[in-house]
């Protein structure tokens, strides 16, 4: 008790020291050394708020605020990095080289940065041309999924493969160093817009180009001109070939990529080489940018390989299922087949044959929809690739007959059996009735939603019916606004969360299904590309509904039940059982997960409390232990200047407001209406805009004193008291003496210790929105650790109510907003100003919820009454009767 009335004496003794002005000194040269410092403090905040505002970006992307790629997590990186030198050296001019220990602190941070970011796979086989005889499903980091899985089929299976090679991604890679592609690509992505889709668009065309005017080196040239010679001969006649996209991560469990990367058909020699990089430009093409995006995939991960593959003379091709894709005990096998080259099924532009058989007893039909195929895609030597129209009985007869359908059933089959698992099958007839695997990949499938009757309208719903029928392609029940698209220039003007509705399910509208609510097309296929993606990313989707496109008007508000099958005007409550889009598709990913193992040197804060024995620079664990760090100490060194200089009392004022009072300002620039030659500012000539704001906050409503408190509120603050020596308002800081405001016009730096415990806030208001911001530190108290804890929680709340985004660690509490009007920002400082006092000493009764209870209530109505009317402030708690009266 003795030593808990030392600091209570401590306390007076202390307020009521006397000032003793400096002797001699040379003020000019002073002012002028001023300037410069104020220069560096300037250019330090600078920095400090350039950092902070890139590491916001990196706990947002985290957040899955949006998609993000490898571009991102670098040039984040290379920001923080380039503000956390600035702020270093600034700091250095400011302190004399006091705390450079920091720089050996950054170099260790960014030593552990730097891999992370550029980890990157090793090629340890050097082939640029592989034959398909020698290819199995273990070299996918060479040859791509794709050709890994055909080379797996041809060589382990008895299943006919067309013959071919791969041109493998060490090709590629020497490609790319030849030409020095990478670097050209990477400055790119960094300066692109890649929120919009005119911005990913530029970016796509812009590397296309780049990578298709690029020169091949001889050895490649000559290594794929023999392997086509040797290929010739095998094949025994004049070759043309399918050049098809083979890229790591293609054709995976969870990443199908389908339809994303570009391939070539009825490739003669004399385009091969063209042909090539159109193939590998297409790594960047708007769909495959946007995809992996989206699905948080690293660039710089995915190496593209070529698979050059003999033409197959199609009678008719298509695709099998050996499961349902929409339910995982669905066992049937689905095909879809349609004349000449399976292209006319994967694209989604014509309608095409269903077939689905049944596994037990046996495998058998049991059921068949043949369609109207109007057209179909055929090869011709001297032409390339063609599409005609089909004519007479053809286009009404079955693509497929009954055996061929059964026979494809039986090696759906077994490539199920060999891979352990569901597979999505390319398949193609040629006009020897042969049967040849083109593709192979795992099939994605989901749980079955569970619907009275599919195909038929929700019973509730039925008067708002738009459109029925067609095939569903993922389930699920949204609403949003209509957008037709009609054709890849409308993609663009895209809204979020829009019902994107197009004639032809074309792969090219893969790009927007991060953005889509739901999807209805005229046409389509159930295994198309674009419907493998909408099933990747859950978006709700129908095909084949007939005259949708004329039907629905832009704008307008429908619901898309996909399960149904229909689509209702208006917005229509339809329960769905469907699997919903997670939160944060990005997380887990590959890029996700860099950016994540990144954010933890840079995000975290350690160094907490600055009148802590451990805030040292050798402390600093982070990017934001240094800014936080440097910070504080920059705050020190600009008041120190003048203690130092025995010119402290001259550069800062003791404020005069009715009576002299224990806060001091030190106007840096034009922070002062006119300049002050003796011991104090009066307020009315104060000229800077956020500490005016800050004030009208201080001293809007009178402090009502300390809540009343309990026995165990008071002991709690009796010992911590009594055995916290940093409590001790005698200890030796600055913030125990006095508060301090540094003050410009427009800035404002304001760090208070009021009772026990001490905040910071720091403000730049101005006209220009865009640099606008407050940030707001909080800490202490003289309760115990959980009642500071509650405290620091209570104000986190009220905080977040009036539009600050808020961090709390323990008892510490750190806030920003920023990007507001003047007037919004000067409200906000009110609002802090009034915090600053009337939170005093609340931690104390904080284990009382009746009292919580009855100052969040007095605290939400006070500010909205210091506002001015029609300011967003939260509306006032309303507290129980027995809970005000209690508190």
């Amino acid at each position: 008790m003795k030593k808990f009335c030392r600091i209570i004496n401590r306390i007076f003794k202390d307020r009521f020291r006397k000032i003793t002005a400096p002797e001699g000194f040379d003020a000019e040269k002073l002012r002028i050394d001023f300037k410069e410092r104020y220069h560096h403090f300037n250019m330090l905040l600078n920095a400090n708020n350039k950092a902070l505002e890139v590491m916001a970006g990196i706990e947002q992307a985290l957040q899955g605020k949006r998609p993000f790629g490898m571009s991102f997590v670098k040039s984040s990186c290379i920001q923080v990095t380039v503000s956390l030198l600035r702020l270093i050296k600034h700091l250095e001019h400011l302190s004399d080289g006091k705390y450079n220990q920091l720089y050996d602190r950054f170099d260790d941070i960014s030593n552990k940065i730097g891999p992370l970011i550029e980890q990157k796979k090793g090629m340890t086989d050097e082939r640029i041309v592989i034959p398909l005889h020698s290819i199995d499903r273990t070299m996918s980091d060479l040859v791509g999924g794709k050709m890994a899985n055909l080379g797996e089929i041809h060589n382990r299976t008895q299943m006919k493969v067309p013959g071919g090679f791969a041109i493998t991604a060490h090709a590629c890679h020497l490609f790319f160093s030849h030409n020095d592609l990478q670097p050209e690509i990477d400055k790119r992505f960094i300066s692109a817009d890649l929120d919009t889709m005119d911005g990913l668009g530029s970016l796509s065309a812009d590397i296309q180009n780049l990578i298709t005017s690029a020169e091949i080196p001889k050895e490649i040239e000559d290594e794929i001109s023999a392997a086509w010679k040797v290929l010739e001969e095998e094949m025994g006649r004049p070759l043309s070939v399918a050049l098809r996209s083979s890229a790591f991560g293609e054709d995976a469990a969870e990443n199908s990529f389908a339809g994303q990367y570009r391939s070539e058909l009825n490739v003669r020699e004399e385009i091969l080489f063209p042909a090539y990089k159109d193939i590998i430009a297409s790594l960047y093409s708007l769909t495959a940018i946007t995809y992996r995006l989206n699905r948080g995939l690293r660039d710089e991960d995915i190496a593209m390989s070529v698979g050059c593959i003999a033409m197959v003379d199609a009678l008719s091709g298509g695709v099998a299922y050996s499961g349902n894709p929409l339910d995982n005990m669905d066992h049937s096998i689905i095909i879809n087949s349609a004349w000449g080259l399976p292209k006319a099924v994967v694209d989604g532009g014509v309608d095409c044959d269903l077939f689905i058989v049944g596994r037990s007893p046996q495998l058998q039909i049991t059921r068949r929809e043949i369609k109207e195929k109007k057209e179909q895609f055929v090869c011709y030597s001297e032409e390339g690739l063609c599409r005609f129209d089909a004519t007479g009985d053809n286009k009404d007869a079955p693509s497929l007959t009954d055996a061929q359908a059964l026979d494809l059933a039986g090696l759906a089959v077994k490539l199920e059996q060999y891979y352990g698992a569901p597979q999505d099958i390319e398949w193609a007839i040629d006009r020897k009735g042969t049967i040849y695997i083109l593709q192979c990949r795992p099939l994605r499938q989901i749980q079955a939603e569970k619907v009275d009757e599919s195909g038929k309208p929700d019973q509730n719903a039925r008067e708002n019916v738009i459109a029925a029928g067609g095939v569903m392609i993922c389930p699920g029940a949204v609403s949003g606004p209509v957008f037709i698209i009609n054709n890849p220039a409308d993609m663009a003007k895209f809204p979020d969360q829009a019902v994107l509705v197009a004639r032809q399910a074309l792969p090219v509208w893969a790009s927007l299904m991060n953005r889509a609510a739901a999807v209805v097309t005229e046409q389509g296929t159930f295994a198309g590309h674009l419907a493998n993606v909408a099933r990747e990313f859950n978006v709700p989707a129908v095909f084949g509904l007939k005259d949708i496109a004329t039907l629905l008007k832009n704008n307008a508000i429908v619901t898309v039940d996909a399960a149904r099958q229909c689509v209702y005007s208006g917005k229509v409550d339809i329960p769905s059982a469907a699997p919903q889009t997670p939160k944060n598709r990005m997380e887990g990913s590959p890029v996700y997960n860099v950016l994540s193992e990144v954010s933890r040197h840079i995000v975290p804060l350690n160094l907490l409390d600055p009148y802590s024995t451990k805030f040292k620079p050798e402390n600093c664990r982070t990017f934001h232990d240094i800014t936080r760090f440097a910070h504080e100490k920059s705050v020190q060194e600009m008041f120190n200047f003048g203690k130092e200089h025995n010119f402290a009392e001259r550069s800062s004022k003791q404020l005069y407001y009715k009576v002299p009072m224990q806060w001091w300002v030190l106007n840096l620039d034009d922070g002062f209406k006119d300049e002050v030659k003796g011991k104090y500012i009066r307020l009315e000539n104060i000229a800077s805009i956020p500490m005016l704001a800050l004030w009208d906050g201080l001293i809007a409503i009178p402090w009502d004193g300390p809540p009343s408190i309990d026995g165990k509120g008071l002991a709690s603050v009796m010992f911590q008291s009594m055995t916290n020596r940093s409590l001790e308002p005698g200890m030796k800081s600055s913030y125990t003496e006095k508060n301090y405001f540094m003050v410009s016009k427009n800035f404002c730096s304001f760090s208070s210790r009021l009772g026990y415990h001490f905040a910071i806030t720091e403000a730049l208001v101005s006209e220009r929105r865009g640099e606008n911001y407050i940030s707001f530190q909080f800490k202490g108290g003289a309760a115990d650790n959980n009642r500071r804890v509650r405290r620091v929680q209570f104000i986190a709340d009220i905080l977040t109510d009036n539009g600050f985004r808020v961090d709390v660690r323990e008892d510490t509490l750190i806030s920003r907003v920023e990007g507001f009007e003047m007037d919004y920002m000067l409200e906000r400082l009110k609002i802090l100003g009034y915090l600053v006092i009337h939170t005093r000493q609340l931690d104390m009764i904080m284990t009382n919820p009746n009292a919580v209870c009855y100052y969040r209530a007095k605290i939400d109505k006070d500010i909205q009454s210091i506002l001015p009317p029609g300011s967003a402030a939260v509306s006032p708690k309303v507290c129980e009767a027995d809970s005000m009266n209690n508190a």
